[in-house]
């Protein structure tokens, strides 16, 4: 008796949807009228007619040369098991990958563009350019990554 009055609820909840998505049907497209709308060509402003000193290469370059850029030079690196990072203290020494006396790593917004000395200059570290990174040097090294 149970499976009977499921049924019929099931069949009293179908009928309902029933009604309800027929309530919901939009009328008969040819009752719909849509208003009108014009379509024109769009005008666009010719620029091939800018004097040729405006656009100059020049120009280009200088709306970029104040943008500020992060630059970085990377010592070395080495991976370590977090358990050895918990135990580092004052004093604990970091192996690095790096050879002592190898070129440092000078990134530009992380990417490689050259290499480098350590120098001192003014009782500050500073970096002397030893190798400058060619951009197809750059794209073979970030195709390795």
């Amino acid at each position: 008796m149970s499976d009977a009055a499921s049924m019929s609820e099931e069949d009293r909840m179908a009928a309902e949807w029933a009604a309800a998505l027929n309530e919901a049907k939009p009328e008969q497209a040819s009752e719909v009228t849509a208003p009108a709308e014009s379509v024109a060509a769009a005008q666009f402003t010719n620029f091939s007619a800018a004097p040729t000193g405006a656009m100059a290469p020049g120009n280009d370059l200088n709306m970029i040369l104040d943008i500020p850029v992060q630059l970085t030079v990377e010592l070395g690196r080495t991976r370590i098991p977090i358990k050895h990072i918990l135990q580092l203290a004052q004093g604990s020494v970091v192996e690095l990958e790096a050879l002592a006396g190898e070129p440092m790593d000078v990134l530009v917004n992380g990417y490689l563009i050259a290499q480098g000395e350590v120098v001192v200059v003014n009782d500050k570290f500073g970096i002397r350019l030893t190798d400058i990174v060619t951009p197809s040097e750059r794209m073979r090294r970030l195709s390795r990554t």
